[in-house]
């Protein structure tokens, strides 16, 4: 009998000294387990940061005074190692006033508080995009009322961040760069590539971010995160979801949508399908005249025919349908690591360029019988693996693999020309990003890292006759074959100094390599040394 109580008091000794040696973070007024705390002594000889369950040991805290722990949004809390004993090694942290809002990535390639940057950030929240119900992610960025969106047409919307365009301004997406080598100086939509419906936060950042992003981020950064696998806080599974379904009466959209999270204690995924179709948008009918569409041109019994539009304020051949898949999984196989894998698709049907298809020539008649962007497609994989433990060189660490798949064509054909020119894009890009954080001391820190990015571009071009079926090259819009490289290596230093002043200094050294040949055959021979008078 001796024997069985001596064995009962060591197994509840042991019992009492592992619960001991973990503490438990929770938000305070929801009582929610908190991951990613951070939780050190002043001097940061110690370190530890919780897992999904908020959970961290401190077994190697044990006799320190000061045990601090720091959370984005919340108030730093301060303990003793006896004192959390005798809360029971349960820390409860309350939220700063005011400052959930104010969580951004984009300036930093990491998590921080926007007022701890010098640069002006605008957030597009989940209950921004609830309240305004985007169409697209176009019609998204205009929602912070502080982006300018260039439409053409349906299908369109290329933004513009203070004049700053397409190759100026880099659209990211969960990190990864979506700015490639054919992003030109004009206008261009691939942000509708992009589902809205999917999206769960966007930061515009005004200002160059040419330090952190590369040349291309020079009027400023889009930085899109989708929705986060997460994990389930108990021993059950955690399914939820969400479901939408969307009629709009000016273009007669119908929009399906749902996305489903599958969360266990140590992976997740997340599941998210979109499906829209969208009519001829149907414009006002107190606007000016010219605005209307009195005809426009079909194609019968091999002639082009100029027809009458029963209903002028309908924008004949404006219309296109959508499709947007999204499959992530996330795994943390302890409290240092996090695993993020993504794969992202999205395809168009032909995109009408409304504003060519009204365009008339002196006489009246029309320019175009058409002028569509062949179906716009584009696939992302990444992953992305993260390590946080403090060590000499730094705190946390992110390396980011993806590739990515761009295609696209454009096609027109002049009015009563049997020619129709046909030009097609295929742009697959692959990037590696390497980012470090490291603390200094409690008011400054520095994030550096290297870059790397290979495209490589396939570009034809042909010329079909639509009456007889024959085909004859034409110049390509791009070099076929070409690549363009891009190898960085950055650092970027921040002092707050106080409430009211914070200063950064930055570096960033790039090295690009571009390998084009043109097809001579197709272009006129010499190219003049001068131009013509």
């Amino acid at each position: 009998m001796k024997k069985y109580l001596f064995m009962m008091l060591v197994l509840l000794l042991y019992a009492t000294t592992a619960v001991s040696q973990t503490v438990t973070v929770v938000d305070q007024e929801t009582q929610q387990p908190l991951e990613g705390v951070n939780i050190f002594t002043q001097d940061r000889s110690l370190a530890q940061v919780t897992n999904s369950n908020g959970q961290a040991p401190i077994s190697t805290f044990q006799g320190k005074e000061n045990i601090i722990f720091s959370y984005v949004g919340y108030e730093r809390a301060t303990y003793s190692y006896e004192q959390i004993l005798e809360m029971g090694n349960r820390i409860g942290l309350v939220q700063k006033p005011l400052t959930m809002s104010n969580i951004v990535v984009s300036a930093s390639r990491w998590e921080q508080d926007s007022r701890e940057t010098p640069i002006s950030i605008a957030r597009v929240t989940p209950d921004d995009i609830k309240l305004q119900n985007p169409q697209t992610a176009a019609d998204l960025l205009g929602v912070s009322n502080e982006v300018f969106i260039q439409k053409s047409q349906m299908g369109g919307g290329s933004p513009m961040i203070r004049g700053f365009a397409t190759n100026r301004v880099l659209l990211v997406v969960d990190g990864v760069r979506m700015n490639n080598a054919i992003f030109r100086g004009g206008n261009l939509q691939n942000v509708i590539s992009l589902d809205a419906n999917a999206i769960e936060n966007t930061e515009i950042t005004f200002g160059p971010g040419s330090v952190l992003y590369g040349s291309d981020a020079i009027g400023g950064v889009m930085s899109f995160s989708t929705i986060t696998p997460r994990f389930s806080f108990t021993d059950e599974p955690m399914v939820d979801g969400s479901f939408l379904t969307r009629v709009s009466s000016a273009n007669w959209e119908r929009t399906g949508h749902f996305d489903l999270n599958l969360g266990f204690e140590n992976w997740a995924s997340v599941t998210s399908v979109t499906y829209t179709n969208y009519d001829d948008m149907r414009m006002g009918k107190n606007g000016p005249n010219d605005y209307l569409r009195q005809e426009f041109v079909r194609r019968v019994n091999g002639q082009d025919m100029v027809l009458d539009n029963d209903r002028a304020t309908i924008q004949k051949q404006s219309g296109y349908s959508q499709l947007n898949l999204m499959q992530k999984f996330r795994f943390r196989p302890d409290e240092n690591w996090d695993l993020r894998a993504g794969i992202h698709y999205s395809t168009t049907t032909d995109l009408p360029r409304y504003d060519r298809l009204i365009q008339r020539q002196n006489n009246g008649q029309f320019s175009n019988a058409e002028w569509y962007y062949g179906p716009q497609q584009w696939f992302m994989s990444s992953l992305t693996a993260s390590y946080n433990a403090e060590t000499t060189l730094f705190d946390r660490v992110k390396t980011t693999a993806a590739f990515q798949d761009y295609e696209e064509s454009r096609n027109d054909r002049d009015f009563q020309d049997p020619n129709r020119r046909n030009r097609n894009e295929q742009v697959r890009a692959y990037s590696l990003n390497l980012d470090f954080e490291k603390s200094l001391n409690e008011t400054s820190n520095l994030t550096y890292g290297l870059e790397g990015v290979i495209n490589t571009v396939h570009s034809d071009a042909q010329v079909k006759n639509i009456n007889t079926g024959a085909i004859s090259p034409t110049s390509s819009r791009y070099p076929d074959g070409s690549t363009w490289q891009s190898y960085a290596a950055f650092a970027k230093y921040t002092n707050n100094l106080s409430d009211q002043w914070t200063i950064t200094a930055g570096s960033r050294y790039n090295r690009y390599i571009i390998d084009a040949s043109f097809s001579w055959s197709l272009w006129p021979q010499p190219f003049p040394l001068t131009m013509p008078s």
